[in-house]
C-alpha cells in the first residue's frame, strides 16, 4: 500500500491531503516546516514505512520510520498542530486553518482501521510525503 501526503505549508502550520491510489483517504495537519528540528518541525519530505505502535498515551496507532534524525514520529489523532503535535503527523475529516481540524478521532479510527489491515495482510506500507 502506498499513502500519498501532499503538503501546504504557512507559518503556523502544515496543512495536507492523504489519498491512496488518487482516492482521498483524509486531511492531515502538522507543524509547520523548522528545518526538521525535534519537537518544532514536521517532517521532511520523502519517502517512509509506517508501522503499528502502542503506547500509554495513544493506545494503538502509527509508527512514521526511519525519519533523518527523528525519533517516535507518529500517526495520532489532534486537532491544533501548535499545541498537540511535537513532529508527529494528525489525520483530521476537515482543515479549518493552517495546522488547524476538526474531528481527528474520527479521521485517525478510518486510517488506522485501513492501514492495519493492509499490515496484517503482510503488505508494506508506505508513506510519500511531497509538496
Amino acid at each position: 500500500m502506498v499513502l500519498q501526503l501532499t503538503r501546504t505549508y504557512f507559518p503556523n502550520g502544515t496543512n495536507g491531503k492523504l489519498e491512496c491510489k488518487g482516492k482521498s483517504i483524509c486531511n492531515t495537519i502538522e507543524l509547520p516546516w523548522r528545518e526538521n528540528e525535534t519537537r518544532v518541525s514536521c517532517i521532511p519530505e520523502g519517502k517512509y514505512f509506517i508501522k503499528k505502535r502502542y503506547s500509554q498515551k495513544f493506545q494503538w496507532h502509527l509508527e512514521v520510520l526511519d525519519v533523518k534524525n527523528r525519533s517516535l514520529i507518529l500517526f495520532h489523532p489532534a486537532n491544533n498542530a501548535l499545541l498537540e503535535l511535537n513532529g508527529c503527523i494528525a489525520p483530521v475529516t476537515k482543515l479549518s486553518g493552517p495546522g488547524l481540524g476538526l474531528m481527528s478521532r474520527k479521521a485517525f479510527i478510518s486510517l488506522k482501521s485501513m492501514v492495519y489491515k493492509a499490515l496484517d495482510n503482510k503488505e508494506s506500507v508506505e508513506l510519500i510525503v511531497k509538496s
